[in-house]
């Protein structure tokens, strides 16, 4: 089983702590869990600011891990213990994915492994990790930045991208989809790393007057359907489903839709060998035009570009 190690150095912020470890133990396959979570610390307990946590192993953990999260630390300029830099710099050797999480990146910066490398961190910190490491090309207007067994990523909700995206790559947008709807992302993410991004529809409240008509849709999404249709579906009438619509999920029919097409056009790309024209087909775009369009908008990337990408 693949093991994530997730390193908590002392002011470790929470947020950033608890991030990786709720979305990869939550992850399932058909078969059980796809991840083994460890935490590890320097010492016996460690000051996470409101309270204090004891990690589960000290920092021999990361010697098996197949890949190690760096939360960031409420002081990222704090002086790193040499033998974290030393450990880090040994799993990096031996193949271990390494990624940041905000200011985490100015923990795997202070490894030496960034440099040369384009990488991101929290916007309001991408000045000062510039300035402290110069050699490295620091991007903040990016959620966050795959450089293959290197990655970083911004503050906050960006963690939970690079997270899913490190599942996607790992075990297919199925999984992936699956750990965004327990995270209830939300519909779409800007930024320069969006064609990585899984897009899924954010889940309704349970029982909602929306919830039968969206998995109709999902269901139906290859159907030439009108707005009229779903809102007859729905028993409502438009002006009342596109209202819905915006107060539920904060978008349109139309555009949820579009969106469930897209979806199942990425797993198709990602499990046959068809092609693009005929998904394009399968899935519901009346033209491979109108299609290839369409998903460049929503994933950032084309058809073929991303089955070259992600196929698995």
């Amino acid at each position: 089983m693949h093991t994530v190690a997730v390193l908590a150095l002392d002011q470790v912020i929470p947020f950033d702590l608890a991030t990786p470890i709720e979305v990869f133990t939550r992850t399932r396959l058909p078969d059980g869990p796809a991840y083994r979570v460890v935490v590890c610390g320097t010492t016996p307990t460690v000051d996470a600011g409101a309270f204090t946590l004891s990690p589960e192993c000290g920092l021999e953990g990361l010697a098996d891990a197949d890949t190690i999260i760096l939360p960031g630390c409420a002081d990222a300029t704090a002086p790193i213990p040499g033998d974290v830099l030393a450990a880090l710099r040994r799993a990096a050797a031996r193949g271990a994915r390494i990624a940041s999480i905000c200011s985490g990146a100015f923990v795997l910066a202070a490894t030496g492994l960034l440099d040369g490398l384009r990488a991101t961190t929290h916007w309001a910190a991408a000045p000062a990790l510039a300035a402290r490491h110069p050699e490295i090309d620091v991007d903040p207007d990016v959620l966050y930045v795959d450089n293959g067994l290197l990655l970083t990523s911004a503050g906050a909700a960006a963690g939970l991208d690079l997270c899913l995206h490190l599942i996607r790559r790992d075990h297919g947008s199925a999984a992936a989809a699956h750990a965004a709807r327990l995270s209830v992302m939300p519909l779409e993410r800007e930024g320069g790393q969006a064609q990585f991004i899984v897009h899924d529809q954010p889940p309704t409240p349970s029982g909602s007057a929306l919830e039968p008509v969206l998995r109709w849709l999902d269901d139906n999404a290859e159907r030439d359907l009108t707005l009229e249709d779903i809102a007859a579906r729905a028993g409502m009438s438009t002006r009342t489903l596109n209202r819905r619509f915006r107060e539920q999920t904060g978008t349109t029919p139309r555009q949820w839709l579009l969106r469930a097409r897209v979806r199942r056009a990425q797993h198709l790309l990602e499990a046959t060998s068809h092609p693009v024209e005929r998904i394009a087909s399968q899935v519901g775009f009346g033209s491979p035009t109108a299609f290839r369009d369409r998903f460049k908008r929503v994933v950032g990337t084309s058809p073929h570009a991303y089955r070259a990408a992600f196929r698995r």
